[in-house]
């Protein structure tokens, strides 16, 4: 064999040695492109599983909640929201006096028969749900004589003295006793003042922004958690 030949053999062997490694190379960045992609579509299967799941349980409180209450809705002037599962009492004069934090006999009345076949409800969802929230709302207003700032924060302390007035309630009715501790542990009183006004036609509707609802939050985010870490 002369030199060029020699030469020649060794480049092609050369090529053919790096072609190998190069080869192999893309394999092994395929196999890792596939198991990534393998681990992402797990992931996101599993994401997938927890919002139907999530879906699906959000679907069955509002459920249970619209046929128990049902035939009640327009009589004491409250709404259900699918969305949020929030139980709104939107009748201000029968809720509270103006400025006050002590809860009319008539509200009385109607959480007499609301709160121990809510509870009931709610009660049987208990794994995933994280909080039972009773959220107070007012309107914007106090007086011609005060800020909008200082309006808003005796708003504030307004619509949280009435959900401690209801909580209060709720949680000494003689039917609810047996969950006491249930309700202690799950349920909180909270007062947004003026900061979610309910709006007519652009305008605020003082009326429908004073009022009285029951949410309840789920533990979706802790059960998203606990899937991805499985």
């Amino acid at each position: 064999m002369n030199l060029n030949s020699k030469r020649n053999h060794d480049n092609e062997d050369h090529w053919l040695s790096v072609s190998d490694l190069m080869a192999g190379l893309m394999m092994v960045f395929l196999f890792i492109a596939i198991s990534l992609m393998r681990d992402a579509m797990i992931e996101r299967d599993k994401i997938k599983d927890v919002a139907v799941a999530y879906q699906e349980n959000q679907v069955s409180i509002y459920e249970s909640l619209i046929e128990e209450f049902q035939k009640d809705l327009d009589k004491w002037n409250a709404d259900i929201d699918d969305e949020t599962l929030t139980f709104t009492f939107k009748s201000p004069d029968t809720l509270f006096d103006d400025g006050d934090t002590e809860i009319k006999n008539e509200y009385k009345m109607i959480l007499n028969d609301f709160f121990p076949r809510y509870l009931k409800i709610v009660y049987n969802f208990q794994n995933s749900i994280n909080e039972i929230r009773i959220e107070g709302h007012t309107s914007s207003k106090w007086n011609t004589k005060t800020s909008l700032d200082d309006a808003y924060f005796k708003n504030m302390k307004l619509s949280q003295g009435r959900t401690r007035s209801v909580l209060n309630y709720i949680y000494n009715l003689n039917e609810v006793q047996k969950n006491k501790d249930w309700i202690k542990n799950k349920t909180a009183a909270v007062g947004f003042s003026s900061s979610k006004l309910i709006y007519k036609n652009g305008k605020e509707d003082t009326d429908a922004s004073k009022r009285v609802s029951f949410r309840v939050i789920t533990n979706s985010d802790i059960q998203i958690r606990k899937i991805l870490e499985m």
